[in-house]
C-alpha cells in the first residue's frame, strides 16, 4: 500500500477560515433569539458599567465590545486586569456592574477564577464562549454560545468572528429602544443579515491576498494601526501574524502612533492600516498622511479610495455600517497571515510553543 502524503501545511486553518460565512449564518439563524433573551434579562437588572474579561484573541473581541458598549449604549466600559483578583486577591465591589467574560474554550483558570470572584462581588456575570459545557459557563450566571463548532487549528479564526457577531447582537439587545449614545442606523440590520454573503465574497478573493503575501513574506517587522472600531482588528491581525509567521508585528492606535512610535517607521518596514469607512477612518487620516509623508510602504484594508492612495491594499465591500465592519476587516488579514506563513515554509496550523487552551492563573 503506497504511503500517504502528509497533510498540506495550513490545511486546517484554511478550512476553518472558509467556514466563517456558514458560522455567521448559523449564529444569525440559531443564536440571535437566545442572545436577545439573555440581553433582555440583563437589561432588566440595569447595570451601570460593563467590565470585560478575556485573553488573547478573545481579548481583541472584548475590546471591540468595549467600543460597542460606549458608542451604542453610552455606558462606561473597561477591560479587567485579572491579576488583581487571581494574584493579588482583591475583591472589588461590583454591584451594578455587568462582567462579560469572553473565551473560546471557557477553560482558562484565571478567567474562571476572576468570573467567580466577580459574581461573589455582586456583578451580573455573562460568559461568551464556544463551549456551553465549559467551567466558565458553569460559574457564570448567563451564557452566550457563539456556535462556531470545533476549532482545531491553533490560530483562532472562526471563533473570533463568531465572538464579534455574538457581542454585536448582545449589545443591540441591551440597547433595546431606549436612549443611546448613537442613533440607530436604519440600514444596519439589513447589513448584518448580509454579513455571511459579504464574508464569502471577501474570502473568495484569495488570489489578491496571495499577491500581498508575496510582497510582505520577507518583512522583518510590521506595524499595524487603526482608530475606533478598526483598532481591535489591528490588534487581532498583529496577533495572527506573530503567532503564525513569527514576524514581530506591533499594533498601535493611530493616535498613539503619533505620540512617539512614528519615529520607527521608515520606507523598509511595512505598515498595515485598517481604515474604517466612517468616523474611525476620518480620525485616522492625519496618521495616513504622516505615514505617506515618511515614505512608508503602506498597505490599507478599507474603502477602495483609501486603497488607491496606498502602496498596496485590499478593498472591502462598500456600504457596510462602521460598527459591523470589523467582522469583514479581519478576514483578508487572517488569510494574509496564513499565506505569508506558507510562503515562509512554515505550518500555520501548529505554531511552535502554542496550545489551544492557555492555562494562565
Amino acid at each position: 500500500m503506497p504511503e500517504q502524503s502528509p497533510p498540506a501545511p495550513g490545511r486546517i486553518m484554511a478550512a476553518e477560515m472558509a467556514e466563517q460565512p456558514a458560522v455567521l449564518q448559523r449564529l444569525l439563524d440559531e443564536g440571535a433569539a437566545p442572545i436577545r433573551e439573555v440581553a433582555a434579562q440583563i437589561a432588566a437588572r440595569g447595570p451601570r458599567f460593563v467590565l470585560l474579561t478575556a485573553r488573547g484573541t478573545s481579548d481583541n473581541a472584548a475590546l471591540y465590545a468595549k467600543y460597542l458598549v460606549e458608542v451604542e449604549l453610552g455606558k462606561p466600559a473597561g477591560l479587567a486586569s485579572m491579576s488583581t483578583t487571581t494574584a493579588y486577591g482583591a475583591r472589588p465591589d461590583l454591584r451594578d456592574v455587568l462582567v462579560v467574560t469572553v473565551s473560546q474554550s471557557g477553560g482558562s483558570p484565571d478567567l474562571i477564577a476572576s468570573t467567580k470572584a466577580a459574581r461573589e462581588g455582586g456583578a451580573v456575570t455573562l460568559a461568551v464562549t464556544n463551549n456551553p459545557d465549559s467551567p466558565l459557563a458553569e460559574v457564570s450566571e448567563f451564557h452566550v454560545d457563539v456556535l462556531a463548532g470545533p476549532e482545531k487549528a491553533l490560530p483562532a479564526t472562526k471563533t473570533y468572528t463568531a465572538e464579534l457577531l455574538a457581542l454585536y447582537l448582545l449589545v443591540q439587545g441591551l440597547r433595546g429602544d431606549g436612549g443611546t449614545a448613537r442613533p440607530r442606523d436604519p440600514g444596519e440590520a439589513a447589513a448584518v443579515e448580509q454579513l455571511p454573503a459579504l464574508a464569502a465574497r471577501v474570502l473568495g478573493r484569495q488570489a489578491e491576498v496571495r499577491a500581498l503575501a508575496e510582497r510582505y513574506r520577507f518583512a522583518q517587522r510590521l506595524v499595524l494601526t487603526s482608530r475606533g472600531f478598526g483598532y481591535p482588528t489591528a490588534r487581532e491581525a498583529a496577533l495572527k501574524l506573530m503567532e503564525t509567521t513569527y514576524i514581530p508585528a506591533q499594533p498601535f492606535s493611530g493616535a498613539d502612533l503619533l505620540h512617539g512610535p512614528l519615529a520607527m517607521v521608515d520606507n523598509v518596514s511595512p505598515v498595515i492600516a485598517i481604515v474604517p469607512d466612517g468616523k474611525g477612518g476620518e480620525a485616522l487620516q492625519p496618521v495616513l498622511d504622516r505615514l505617506r509623508g515618511r515614505g512608508a510602504d503602506l498597505m490599507v484594508v478599507g474603502p477602495q479610495d483609501q486603497v488607491d492612495a496606498a502602496s498596496a491594499g485590499f478593498a472591502l465591500p462598500p456600504g457596510v455600517p462602521e460598527p459591523v465592519q470589523p467582522i469583514l476587516e479581519i478576514l483578508p488579514l487572517q488569510q494574509l497571515a496564513h499565506e505569508i506563513t506558507i510562503a515562509r515554509g512554515q505550518d500555520p496550523d501548529a505554531p511552535r510553543a502554542l496550545a489551544k487552551v492557555t492555562e494562565t492563573h
